[in-house]
């Protein structure tokens, strides 16, 4: 199964994003944001066995951290903005909170046995991609000053993503923080 760990926007934040966006991109192929994320730890394949010792140890994590308050704010791209593949919103408020948590799930995944990557956390939302890599300065500029509702995140997820013509992200496990 291909695995990562994450935390959801609220519905009302993701809505209120939505509302924001440029009408017209044709560089972009924008995301569902049915599917709109924050990943937390990235596993990539994991098997059964380690997906079972991968959840004990994400139930201590999350019983470690306490809910937290974030706000979806600004926008950039990955690499770099003249010449990107992903377009993201970042992330506002208790970004500190959220940083600590991503480094105790991607403790949990290492202790599980998961080779995970080691760069730094960026809390981001990505919303849209670009292939191949396009100039999005001007989008990047226009979502630059987006400042987002507050919302709760009070759990987070284990979930198997199914790529394919559509990728399909699924929740196989939930834990509340706290």
């Amino acid at each position: 199964m291909r695995l990562f760990v994450a935390v959801d926007p609220a519905a009302e934040a993701i809505e209120h994003l939505r509302d924001r966006l440029p009408k017209r991109a044709a560089k972009l192929r924008w995301t569902d944001p049915a599917q709109w994320h924050l990943t937390l730890t990235f596993c990539g394949e994991v098997d059964e066995r380690t997906t079972e010792r991968l959840s004990e140890r994400l139930t201590r994590a999350a019983a470690r951290h306490q809910p937290m308050t974030l706000r979806l704010s600004g926008a950039g791209a990955f690499a770099r903005p003249a010449r990107a593949h992903a377009l993201w919103v970042g992330m506002a408020d208790d970004t500190d909170a959220l940083s600590k948590l991503a480094a105790s799930t991607n403790a949990a995944a290492r202790r599980a046995g998961i080779d995970v990557e080691t760069r730094r956390f960026k809390p981001h939302l990505t919303i849209a991609r670009a292939s191949p890599p396009a100039d999005l300065r001007d989008v990047v500029t226009a979502l630059a000053a987006y400042d987002g509702p507050e919302f709760t995140v009070d759990e987070m997820h284990l979930v198997k993503s199914t790529l394919g013509a559509t990728t399909v992200h699924e929740r196989i496990q939930t834990w509340r923080l706290g």
